[in-house]
């Protein structure tokens, strides 16, 4: 076993007693007071950690934003860390499903994976390094967002600017269930498809109405043409509403649209086709919008090989793959910079009544991301 993992073996208590502590915290995205308790928790780990500057940025809406700095006068790139603790588990939970770790080794409670697991990882590490006077001689940025699980509508702008000139972005979401790193995602993307018509009454005046779900009907199977599972991009009709009356031609019908798609070049395809739409019945309108959405996170040459060569220089062994799903990776990988995804914590079982962390897993990754952040060298 490499010094490092001996190490990081020896914090494994200190980790389970971490998570532990951040999992009973309930942090329900909308729930912005509870979010916020978390985020005081979390700047006074912050602290405790010696950054040399945290700074916040308050929502409205939602949890405040938070940005700790370690060797920020350092030379050298940043390697920023991507975070988000925000969950989709309204308050209550807990109540329902405290904490418990099973006779396997696997500590079960909502957010556990999703991803206070990555958390802890990412803290445990800057903490090793920073006790065996070990960091590198480079800024570590840590990004705290508090609504990825809605799309990161607010802290979009954020991630990008804080992102900019970084050397990498470690994003600590969890990996497969086997524990593999994620190398890219889909882009995802919501639309919005709104068809009007014309009402009117269906038993006396039929003929003077147009229907919109009839509309409707022709638009959706044209978006279904759209899909390419094959390469990678499906385009589905997720939610409908229409008509206002049993006795009425309905006038309008909207319905939401979810696309995800391999590629940039796929995903400005799909758009291109479902703007271009056109009404099938004279004099009814069709408008397609864009609502809100994440680029894809495209594999880059070159990122997972130099992790594997850095992880199995500390005794490791490294596996990659690919998620259907986005994250905030998906911003920082489109702009160009070197990204790795679902380095947190091994686990199954996210947004589910089953949401566990192997904790086996937590020092292992610790050790990881230890050794990038200590080795990591800039690409061109």
């Amino acid at each position: 076993m490499s010094d490092f993992l001996q190490y990081f073996e020896s914090q494994k208590q200190a980790m389970v007693d971490l998570l532990t502590e951040m999992v009973n915290y309930e942090t329900f995205t909308i729930e912005k007071a509870m979010v916020d308790q978390f985020g005081a928790f979390m700047e006074t780990q912050f602290k405790q950690l010696g950054a040399d500057s945290v700074t916040r940025y308050p929502q409205e809406q939602v949890g405040d934003i938070l940005l700790a700095k370690w060797n920020a006068n350092a030379s050298g790139k940043p390697i920023l860390f991507l975070v988000h603790v925000d969950t989709v588990f309204p308050g209550g939970t807990l109540a329902e499903r405290p904490v418990r770790i099973d006779a396997d080794g696997r500590l079960y409670g909502p957010g556990a994976v999703d991803m206070k697991g990555g958390i802890t990882i990412a803290l445990t590490a800057i903490r090793g390094l920073r006790d065996r006077n070990q960091l590198p001689d480079r800024p570590i940025y840590l990004l705290m967002t508090t609504d990825e699980e809605i799309g990161s509508p607010n802290s979009e702008d954020l991630i990008q600017k804080t992102a900019e000139g970084c050397a990498l972005v470690l994003v600590m979401e969890p990996g497969t269930k086997e524990g593999a790193l994620k190398t890219w995602r889909k882009g995802t993307a919501r639309f919005r498809i709104e068809v009007e018509g014309r009402a009117s009454h269906a038993g006396n005046a039929p003929e003077q109405g147009i229907n919109s779900i009839i509309e409707f009907a022709q638009q959706a199977i044209e978006i279904n043409k759209l899909n390419d599972l094959k390469h990678g991009t499906s385009v589905s009709v997720t939610t409908v509403e229409g008509g206002s009356a049993s006795n009425v031609i309905p006038a309008k019908t909207s319905a939401s649209i979810d696309v995800r798609t391999m590629s940039t070049q796929a995903f400005e395809n799909v758009k291109s086709a479902l703007f271009d739409l056109h009404p099938h019945i004279p004099g009814a309108k069709v408008t397609v919008t864009f609502d809100t959405g994440r680029p894809p996170m495209e594999r880059m040459d070159g990122v997972f090989e130099q992790a594997q060569t850095i992880a199995q220089k500390h005794g490791m062994t490294l596996y990659e793959d690919g998620s259907g799903g986005g994250s905030d990776g998906n911003f920082t990988a489109a702009m160009g910079i070197p990204t790795l995804d679902g380095i947190g914590a091994q686990g199954d079982g996210l947004h589910a009544v089953h949401e566990h962390v192997i904790i086996n897993s937590l020092p292992k990754r610790a050790a990881l991301i230890a050794g990038l952040l200590l080795d990591w060298q800039d690409m061109a």
